[in-house]
């Protein structure tokens, strides 16, 4: 028993679970973000931009196949409003890395080039492989 408490002890602290956990954490609030980023200022746009269709309250009730069965109803509405939202959240996921990329070059960009090794570094190097041969 007190081997498998250390093997876990082990296994809880190594650096992956630690950056894993953080990163567990970290998405959860950007997908807050990116669910009120939709929710709140993507949708509404669509929405006026399609008309305030309200895509939740479509469906298609077919009728009952037995005497006194309920009818069933199929609510694609709520399976296309679904897609669109994952459609949108996955655009602004992709915008958001995008603009990270862009970002990330232009500081890889701005980083001065190595310079040349000087005249006596290749000097020294000469001498130096010529005296690892010799041996």
């Amino acid at each position: 028993m007190k081997k498998l408490l250390n093997e876990f002890k082990e296994f809880a602290v190594r650096g992956n679970v630690m950056d894993m956990a953080v990163g567990v954490v970290i998405g959860g609030a950007f997908g807050k973000i990116v669910s009120s980023l939709v929710a709140d200022i993507i949708m509404p746009v669509l929405s006026l931009i399609t008309g305030r269709i309200n895509l939740t309250a479509l469906s298609v009730t077919v009728p009952a196949a037995l005497e006194g069965a309920k009818p069933i109803t199929i609510t694609y509405g709520n399976f296309l409003q679904t897609v669109l939202d994952f459609i949108a959240i996955a655009f602004s996921i992709f915008l958001v890395i995008q603009a990270m990329n862009r970002l990330k070059r232009k500081k890889e960009a701005a980083a001065p080039p190595l310079s040349e090794p000087g005249r006596e570094e290749v000097l020294l190097t000469e001498i130096r492989d010529l005296l690892k041969n010799k041996d």
